[in-house]
């Protein structure tokens, strides 16, 4: 199962990058940081992006979800991997419930959500979830 361990890093190489770079300040692709919030935050009304500790820690951890795959000697890695899965499968649920717009109905992030965000997790999520109960 390497492709899918190599399809699961690739996926989540690009978030991790774009963390890493929203924690430097550099808006992209959205140059303007209101826009991007709008656009990656969908809280109400919020015109400021997070700031550097909380999108470097996001990257960390997505950079972490994509090596996990390939430390097959790990400590934990089975129980780590299922935990993954399951904070993705929530998340891209999240993308379709009603409570979950409330919390984030700001466009285009709504948009983006229910047809890029939510679906890239569940995709990602199920991965994690395949990998982990086929042994790999």
């Amino acid at each position: 199962m390497i492709w899918l361990a190599i399809l699961i890093s690739s996926l989540l190489f690009v978030p991790a990058a774009l963390h890493l770079l929203w924690a430097i300040g550099a808006w992209v692709p959205i140059r303007d940081e209101a826009a991007l919030a709008r656009a990656t935050v969908g809280a109400p009304g919020n015109t400021k992006m997070p700031g550097p500790i909380p999108c470097a820690l996001v990257s960390v951890a997505l950079s972490f979800a994509a090596a996990l795959p390939h430390l097959t000697t790990f400590p934990l890695r089975t129980l780590l991997l299922l935990g993954i899965a399951a904070v993705f499968l929530l998340r891209g649920m999240a993308a379709y419930l009603p409570a979950w717009r409330k919390l984030v109905p700001e466009e285009p992030f709504a948009t983006l959500d229910r047809r890029y965000y939510g679906p890239l997790c569940l995709l990602l999520g199920t991965s994690f979830l395949l990998f982990t109960l086929t042994g790999a």
